[in-house]
């Protein structure tokens, strides 16, 4: 809702379908300018738009929709009547003579309680309800946990596994075969050196 359709910008309005235009005062040069530019964003009528838009009083207005068909409609001087209301709240005998007269009572008087689509697949598969299978899944016997369990037995001639021990394990380690390399590498260099005479010589 805007006071002239200049505050709308042109790509919105130009896709605007549905239109109620209510009175538009031209008092100045821009305002006449802006009133003839509305007139034209109208579909072709009988009447005098320009005269018919600064003439328009409290609850009228010139309207046009679409039809079904997704065509403008003929523009129509129309006049709006407003809707009957209270400023305080409704008695509670005149909203239920409203509910009750509402071509929608019937339909929608009593609550109904529709099956979930969850319900009629567990229906439709034979399963249990949630309810039930954690009750039957609370009843199944736990396994024991930690170094208390009891282990599962030993095929007949399965050897018994040795765990190595913390020295092999150290040996087995990758910073122990880094620095077993690099010792090498550093004793092989050394002998090297001596065999040759490639070792510095003191003077």
């Amino acid at each position: 809702m805007t006071q002239t359709p200049k505050d709308v910008p042109a790509d919105v309005l130009a896709q605007l379908g549905n239109r109620v235009q209510h009175a538009l005062r031209a008092f100045t040069p821009d305002d006449q300018k802006a009133l003839r530019a509305t007139v034209k964003t109208f579909p072709n009528s009988a009447y005098d738009l320009e005269e018919l838009l600064t003439g328009l009083g409290t609850g009228e207005a010139v309207v046009t929709v679409l039809s079904e068909k997704g065509a403008p409609t003929p523009v129509a001087a129309t006049r709006l009547r407003a809707p009957e209301s209270l400023m305080g709240p409704v008695d509670t005998a005149v909203l239920d003579r409203a509910v009750t007269a509402s071509p929608l009572h019937a339909r929608y008087a009593q609550a109904v309680d529709r099956a979930s689509a969850y319900e009629k697949l567990t229906e439709s598969r034979g399963a249990k309800g949630p309810d039930e299978m954690a009750l039957r899944k609370a009843e199944e016997p736990k396994e024991p946990k930690g170094s208390n369990a009891p282990r599962a037995p030993k095929a007949p001639g399965e050897a018994p596994r040795q765990e190595p021990s913390v020295v092999a394990q150290a040996v087995g380690s990758g910073v122990f075969k880094s620095l077993a390399r690099s010792l090498g590498t550093q004793i092989g260099r050394e002998i090297t050196r001596s065999v040759f005479g490639t070792a510095r010589r003191r003077r």
